[in-house]
């Protein structure tokens, strides 16, 4: 009996930090000030690190338009980070990436 709740307590542990770390990847979220505007890079990737469904969350497209880009503009902006294989897990290189097409792509 002891060693079935043994057992049982380990698979809960075990769950516990990997559903963390799943939780952690499908809403891990940064922001980047520039001019006095604040963009959330926030991507929902889901629980694998494979690029599947991911897209940009809404707070992450709101403040792409609140810096000035129009909606289809900040929709593919967020998309182009989102689906980018090689930011999947890397909170500080999304935010990379945002600041250099920021500071490259014009605004509406």
């Amino acid at each position: 009996m002891k060693k079935t709740v043994l057992i049982a307590a380990m698979f809960a542990a075990f769950a516990n930090v990997a559903s963390a770390e799943n939780r952690a990847l499908a809403t891990g979220s940064g922001s980047y000030t520039v001019q006095g505007v604040t963009i959330v890079v926030s991507c929902f990737r889901g629980p694998w690190r494979d690029v599947i469904w991911d897209r940009p969350n809404a707070v992450f497209y709101d403040s792409l338009i609140a810096a000035g880009y129009s909606p289809a503009t900040a929709n593919a902006l967020g998309v182009r980070v989102c689906r980018d294989q090689s930011l999947v897990g890397n909170l500080e290189n999304n935010i990379s990436e945002v600041r250099r097409i920021v500071l490259t792509s014009p605004r509406s």
